[in-house]
């Protein structure tokens, strides 16, 4: 139990102590080597005669508030006029602030165990209580977590109950689950995770050899140091074996841009086929297990190459345009048939009718534009820049337009403020749906904010378009639609500065109607085969770098959330129910397979 401080001017501090001649002597000493160190620096900061003790006073005898160590009270009187005691009661309370550092450094310690202890307990206390989604152990899938879920770390899985070791690779049942699986002998696997962690694991996605657990050193350098016994999750791993009960897999690959620098991706159910022991490369006996998918495979080990892909149509339907090759893939067709109808390009190409302004005048920043306060392309973008320096460039949140470096800015081409013209950072792939035709996902995780591609093909006027049937790749470029919140468009954030030259005049009595599209139908880039979702993952951002007419603004689309490898990549099309009308004017109606929770059942 701690006590209360004494307070300086309390009755039994006046009371006068006794001190014995050794310990005055002590304290005299003490005292004298204290005075001496202190007028040699008083002289040196000072250059006054080591007499003047009022300095002392000043920087180095700074009055307290509290009590001094012996409880005694403390003298304002100068050093040089005071008596043995009163000298050995000053020289107490000179270390007071020695004393105060250790106790300070001792209650920061322990309020940081403190600390930590109650967010352990706390954590303890959620494993131990209802707040765990699933916190009793069961077989088979987990209801709300598909195949193809993505964790940032273990304590999430954990935290609903997908895998309840913090550390373990082998999740199993023990023997307290005897009366609810009366049927099966027990201890029983129901999840493992591969991470990487044994030197003899093999993953081929829907067949993986599996190491045991034990054995390991732990270090991270994968290597044996000991037999393994059949034991724990080896004995359980075993029993499903023998029970045909499936496993739960889940994959770890490692992250850079997740905060714990791994992403651990559910990949189903998988039967234990068979279970063996061997000796490994270090020498050491392990048990192995060989376990086959039970399930349909829908996002499994990333692939590193196109040799490693099921269903390859075609290498790179870019053609060698792109700094990164896009593959495309079909597992639906019985022959996997590539895209077709169409000419890879991977810039604007611009109909002779279009009037493209002239290139902006720019800012005159060297290097990168770094300054907000003087770089002109972050004043149009309402006095600061859009992007922040990080992953290459990240838009830090949907803007009616973003401003970016131009041709005639005096940055280059690294600089931030030009993040959507840099080339194509994620490995995407084109691969064939079931009932969406062909989409598009990355082999790569790719935060949020991040621009994944422009949306290319032929800039022309909408007017010459509206004849055109059975053209889906049209998109028309309505940044000015958008900032005024036409026809239901949701407005965003506007806080930019819009100029008023180069402009070129709105053609079209409607106003609704953008002036002009961009159409990817004979021609365009891998945008093209992105698909619609009522809850996507990419929003379309209008930016403007070259020139400053908001009716030809480029289409970027950027990443709405941190997307993993391997998820669909979809943006919304902005279609309005009944808005889209056939040759004989009727309305037209597009069912939405879009699968999203909230999905609208149509496209238009």
């Amino acid at each position: 139990m701690a006590g209360k401080r004494k307070r300086a001017n309390s009755s039994t501090d006046k009371k006068e102590r006794r001190w014995s001649a050794r310990v005055q002597e002590l304290r005299q000493k003490a005292f004298d080597e204290k005075e001496r160190l202190v007028r040699e620096r008083v002289k040196l900061l000072n250059d006054k005669k080591s007499e003047e003790l009022s300095v002392v006073d000043d920087s180095e005898l700074h009055e307290k508030e509290e009590a001094t160590v012996d409880g005694s009270p403390k003298q304002s009187t100068s050093p040089k006029k005071l008596t043995a005691l009163q000298k050995g009661k000053l020289i107490a309370s000179l270390n007071v602030k020695d004393v105060d550092e250790d106790t300070d450094a001792h209650l920061k310690v322990t309020k940081c165990l403190r600390f930590f202890n109650k967010h352990y307990l706390l954590s303890v206390q959620m494993i131990q209580s209802k707040a765990i989604l699933y916190p009793r152990k069961r077989i088979g899938h987990l209801p709300g977590i598909a195949v193809g879920h993505r964790f940032f770390s273990r304590a999430e899985m954990c935290a609903v109950g997908l895998h309840n070791h913090w550390l373990n690779g082998i999740d199993y049942m023990g023997v307290e689950y005897k009366k609810e699986y009366r049927e099966y002998e027990l201890p029983l696997a129901v999840s493992i995770i591969m991470s990487g962690q044994y030197e003899d694991d093999l993953d081929n996605a829907d067949t993986v050899t599996y190491t045991g657990q034990g054995g390991n050193n732990l270090t991270g350098n994968k290597r044996q140091v000991r037999d393994q016994l059949l034991e724990r999750g080896n004995l359980a791993l075993k029993n499903c074996c023998e029970y045909h009960v499936p496993v739960r897999v889940t994959r770890g690959h490692a992250c850079t841009t997740s905060y714990s620098k791994k992403v651990y991706t559910y990949d189903g159910l998988y039967e234990v086929v068979k279970y063996w022991a061997q000796k490994g490369v270090s020498g050491f006996t392990f048990d192995v297990c060989f376990l086959s998918l039970q399930v349909n495979f829908v996002c499994g080990r990333i692939p590193k190459s196109t040799s490693e892909i099921e269903g390859l149509a075609c290498e790179d339907i870019s053609k060698g345009l792109e700094f990164k090759p896009i593959p495309a893939t079909n597992r639906v067709d019985d022959q996997p048939v590539s895209p077709s109808g169409f000419t890879y390009i991977k810039s604007l190409m611009i109909e002779p009718n279009v009037k493209i302004p002239k290139s902006s005048t720019g800012c005159n920043c060297q290097g990168s534009c770094t300054d907000s306060k003087k770089c002109a392309c972050a004043k149009l973008n309402g006095g600061n820049f859009p992007y922040v320096a990080l992953n290459d460039g990240r838009l830090i949140e949907p803007r009616d337009v973003v401003f970016e470096c131009g041709p005639h800015c005096g940055c280059g081409p690294e600089c931030v403020n030009r993040t959507s013209q840099k080339r194509l950072r994620f490995h995407l792939e084109v691969f064939r749906s079931a009932k969406k035709g062909w989409a598009v996902r990355s082999w790569d995780y790719i935060p949020a904010g991040s621009p994944v591609c422009e949306y290319i093909g032929v800039l022309r006027r909408t007017a010459d378009v509206d004849t055109i049937s059975d053209n889906d790749y049209i998109f028309e470029i309505d940044c000015q639609q958008t900032m005024q919140g036409l026809d239901g468009r949701q407005r965003r954030l506007r806080d930019v500065a819009v100029p008023t030259n180069d402009k070129v005049s709105q053609s079209s009595e409607d106003e609704n109607v953008p002036e002009f599209c961009i159409d990817a139908g004979s021609k365009g880039n891998v945008a093209r085969f992105i698909n619609h979702s009522c809850e996507p993952n990419l929003f379309v951002q209008c930016v403007l770098s070259s020139h400053q007419d908001l009716s030809l603004a480029r289409v970027v689309l950027f990443a709405a959330d941190n997307i993993p490898p391997l998820q669909e990549l979809t943006y919304d099309y902005g279609y309005t129910l009944d808005s889209v009308h056939g040759p004989d004017g009727n309305v037209k109606k597009l069912t939405c397979y879009c699968g999203a929770l909230n999905c609208r059942k149509r496209l238009y």
